[in-house]
């Protein structure tokens, strides 16, 4: 995996960017991992103009993606997840890869529902119930599929409820986004706590009681605690060691060429009526809402292109028919 290490710390937290920290604790039987995600989180709001309810589930997922995405081994690896449920919001996807780069949507950017009686944003009410469906193409055949039913739709009791369900690993989720009264991001961040093979029960029994002190992430943000201190206070007595800390941000990889292979995927008769109608095609990257616009001409290239490799899988020369 490329080395996107953090080599002057002080610096990087000085301009307040998000980023990563992996640690051990225990002999190496629990591993954990905190995030600082408040720009990543500010930008997927900006990008998608989600309301604040929006925003905290959006960024609930995305720290998530962020913090699974580096438990990923190489750089082609990528880790997607999906929320579909029968809430307002209806859904949203998260695709992050082993470089802490992430990027995702939700389906119904402009949710507004009553807040809880807390006066908490309600993220559960807006995904409702439903799947979360989590994906990892690690360079197989076919891709680690897994899919489990959303149990509070706070997404981080989803989480949770994942990793033991699915994944056999017994696993403490916690995400928080903040969102202020004129609906920009206050806070972001989260940790993940996991209990390896081979882990004593004198450390689970110390775990718990360390988890009941913590009353919610975006508090203890709230309170200046970076992510190694978050940790500190998780695993602090178990002997943690910091691994590395690595930068973390919201980044779509589209591209022309990319988008591209959506035209070919519709099929080459709908292309063709398409290209009849004379009109530019526009289509948009729903990860970071950029347009791109495909002329007639280019259109008719990418057909072309389309009837070439149909024929030549059928060992066929004439390319002009």
């Amino acid at each position: 995996m490329t080395d996107n290490k953090i080599t002057n710390l002080d610096d990087w937290k000085k301009l307040q960017n998000d980023y990563i920290v992996r640690a051990t604790a225990a002999n190496g039987t629990v591993r954990a991992f905190a995030a600082y995600t408040k720009k990543m989180v500010s930008e997927a709001k900006e990008t998608h103009h989600t309301s604040p309810v929006a925003t905290a589930a959006l960024g609930r997922l995305l720290t998530a993606g962020a913090m699974m995405g580096v438990m990923l081994k190489g750089d082609g690896d990528l880790l997607t997840m999906t929320i579909k449920g029968d809430g307002p919001l209806a859904g949203e996807t998260v695709t992050a890869n082993a470089n802490g780069e992430v990027k995702g949507f939700v389906y119904n950017p402009d949710v507004w529902i009553p807040l809880k009686r807390a006066g908490k944003l309600d993220v559960g009410g807006a995904v409702g119930r439903g799947t979360l469906t989590v994906i990892r193409d690690q360079g197989m055949r076919e891709p680690y599929s897994s899919q489990v039913e959303l149990q509070t739709g706070e997404i981080a009791d989803d989480l949770t409820y994942y990793f033991v369900t699915s994944e056999q690993v017994p696993s403490s989720v916690g995400l928080g986004v903040l969102v202020d009264t004129d609906q920009t991001v206050r806070q972001a961040g989260g940790f993940i706590i996991q209990l390896m093979p081979g882990v004593e029960d004198e450390t689970i029994d110390k775990l718990e009681a360390n988890l009941k002190n913590v009353n919610s992430v975006t508090d203890m943000l709230e309170k200046g605690m970076t992510p190694e201190e978050i940790l500190e206070s998780l695993i602090g007595n178990l002997g943690m060691e910091i691994l590395d800390t690595l930068p973390t941000s919201f980044k779509c990889n589209c591209s022309r060429e990319r988008v591209s292979k959506v035209l070919l995927s519709l099929g080459e008769k709908e292309l063709q009526e398409m290209i009849d109608e004379g009109k530019p095609a526009e289509l948009k990257c729903h990860f970071c809402e950029k347009t791109y616009t495909f002329s007639v001409e280019e259109m008719k290239t990418i057909l072309q292109a389309a009837k070439v490799t149909r024929l030549s899988r059928h060992n066929i020369i004439d390319i002009d028919s």
